[in-house]
């Protein structure tokens, strides 16, 4: 410790296997690491869990405060040590892309604003809410939202729906010129920006002079128009323009979580929400927000003028420069005391504090589910992980095996897994199938596989009787207890039972809590198995002869094969049995493939 130098930089703490498990930065190197090492009674209980799995450690010295920072954002990325904040890399913020310079504009979302002279706006919290700000504007102003592209596809088909109820202008028609079209993108552009007022007030001026004109019809379009816009006030959130003037980013710690709130704010309005929760306990407030603002704004990559923030930040200054440096302009970060800019900060902390009671609630009545589980079965243990499988094939072929997770109630998607089962090469066998993934499952375990550890509390087998003896005896060849039961469904595809494998059925359709549990459970390892069978199947028939017909995708192609079975079966059925297949129009393109090919 006496040798660590009296600079700024950062460090990396590793465990005994040299796994990096806590990154952090440093005004004074020496100062900060040694903190670390004193009495245990004088640390809280967070870092004494930290110190104990530290084997060792590494410092990379940095000329100023501001370089480590930058630098410690970049290591918790690179390493997503196990002690630092981590936020869910796949958290897109995503813009709306406008290329003016078309004849026919159209919008589209892309995950990063480019340097190509399109206009951008965002960022929006997913692509859903992108998806929606899009449909929602475009069905107000009549534009297209069909994929095709102008003049290009001026009147190659017919127009579609849209233009039949009155939703699209219809350029496809070849009647809208490219002049009137961008009049049309040019209002959506006001709405994107949020300037609706500015908008209601040009349609009724042009709605006026037309009524003057005795333009009659063209005054009526307007009306319905600048209806459909001022309904849209009442959606603001949806469409409003998204570079937020002012954020506030309030952290609570509750009994058993965290949360940190941000509140976006533009145009003097409340636009939008965000919130992450956070196992935490004993955690510095400053510590926690100032981890959570970097990486945030970094993912974002869009930063207001302002932030509000509910705790003073140990290295404020150093933050702020960084943001600046992300924006491209001062960003000011303030932790207000008094006034209506404190009242925005206890707003966002009520917020948070209101997510965590949620959560909380939510996390009370699964543990009761599965204390449920527990109670009905017999189990020794409470099961919080639970894991459940299923078996799938495409058309009698390309058989594949699921297992999906599912902790304290929830759905854990990073532990999933899938299985192309090999067995299944010299015929269909359900039961052999499902020997060979359990198999290889337990054997992965035994071997100290990390992806495949730790065992759940119970293994849960989508099928009866003779699919869970099947678990049960992989079981006994490794020497293991683990209970399992089988997912009984009714007449109407229902879970009605857990069966054990000594035959005793447990009824859960009497108990509405645990027979949600167990149904839902069912259903996703069914989905996730018939999703994979599905990508091999897509991928296997890609490129045969169905490709060849017009208006045959990958979905009719899928379900084409999974009611036949193959291209011959296809090749020789009727038009008429083709029909409970397909529409009308696709079975008769299938027919007469077929026939002229015949």
């Amino acid at each position: 410790m006496r040798k660590l130098p009296m600079q700024p930089g950062v460090y990396l703490h590793k465990d005994k296997t040299g796994k990096v498990i806590y990154v952090g930065k440093a005004k004074l190197l020496k100062n900060r690491v040694s903190n670390y090492f004193q009495a245990p009674e004088r640390l809280n209980p967070k870092t004494r869990q930290l110190v104990s799995h530290i084997a060792d450690f590494d410092i990379i010295v940095t000329e100023t405060e501001f370089e480590a920072l930058v630098l410690e954002n970049s290591m918790i990325k690179k390493y997503k040590p196990k002690y630092n904040i981590l936020l869910k890399d796949d958290k897109g913020y995503p813009y709306i892309r406008l290329n003016m310079d078309a004849p026919y504009p159209a919008f589209s979302v892309v995950s990063k604003p480019g340097h190509d002279g399109a206009r951008y706006f965002g960022p929006y919290p997913g692509r859903v809410a992108a998806r929606r700000a899009i449909d929602t504007i475009s069905e107000a102003l009549h534009l297209k939202t069909c994929s095709r592209v102008f003049p290009r596809d001026i009147g190659k088909d017919r127009p579609c729906l849209n233009q039949h109820l009155g939703r699209c202008c219809a350029p496809c028609t070849g009647k809208v010129s490219p002049e009137e079209y961008h009049a049309l993108i040019g209002q959506a552009v006001a709405l994107f920006e949020g300037d609706a007022k500015r908008l209601e007030k040009e349609l009724t001026e042009k709605m006026n002079e037309a009524a003057e004109e005795l333009q009659f019809e063209r005054a009526a379009l307007l009306r319905d128009r600048l209806r459909a816009v001022q309904r849209l006030g009442t959606r603001q959130h949806v469409v409003a323009g998204a570079f937020a003037e002012l954020d506030v980013a309030a952290f609570v710690q509750g009994q058993t979580r965290a949360c940190v709130c941000v509140l976006h704010y533009g145009g003097g309005a409340l636009q939008d929400k965000e919130y992450t929760l956070f196992h935490l306990t004993e955690s510095d407030p400053a510590e926690v927000l100032s981890s959570f603002i970097k990486q945030y704004y970094a993912q974002r990559g869009a930063v207001p003028k302002t932030i509000l923030l509910s705790h003073e930040l140990e290295e404020q200054e150093a933050v702020a420069e960084y943001l600046s440096s992300i924006a491209e302009r001062r960003v000011e970060l303030a932790v207000p005391q008094r006034g209506e800019r404190r009242v925005l900060t206890r707003l966002a902390e009520k917020n948070a504090r209101e997510e965590i009671e949620r959560r909380e609630k939510q996390s009370e009545r699964r543990h009761k589910s599965l204390e449920l589980l527990q109670n009905v079965t017999g189990m020794a243990a409470l099961p919080l992980r639970l894991e459940a499988y299923d078996i799938s094939n495409f058309a009698g072929q390309d058989t594949v095996g699921s297992m999906v997770v599912f902790t304290e109630g929830q759905p854990k998607k990073s532990d999933y897994r899938k299985f192309r089962i090999a067995c299944a090469a010299n015929g269909q066998d359900d039961y052999a199938s499902m020997r060979e993934m359990l198999t290889r499952r337990v054997q992965r375990y035994v071997d100290g596989d990390e992806k495949f550890t730790p065992l759940p509390g119970a293994f849960l087998i989508d099928g009866g009787l003779g699919h869970v003896r099947v678990c049960k005896e992989v079981l006994d060849s490794f020497g293991l207890t683990t209970p399992c039961f089988g997912m009984v469904k009714d007449d109407h595809h229902r879970t009605r039972a857990l069966v054990a494998p000594d035959g005793r059925e447990f009824g859960i359709s009497a108990t509405p809590a645990l027979f949600a549990l167990i149904g839902r459970i069912q259903e996703e390892v069914h989905r996730f198995a018939i999703e994979y069978n599905r990508k091999l199947g897509g991928k296997k028939v890609r490129g045969s002869t169905l490709d060849k017909i017009e208006g045959i995708g990958d979905k009719r192609r899928a379900e084409l094969l999974r009611h036949f079975g193959s291209i011959e079966n296809i090749r020789q059925a009727s038009e008429q049995e083709l029909t409970r297949v397909l529409p009308r129009n696709a079975a008769q393109a299938v027919y007469d493939f077929f026939h002229k090919e015949d």
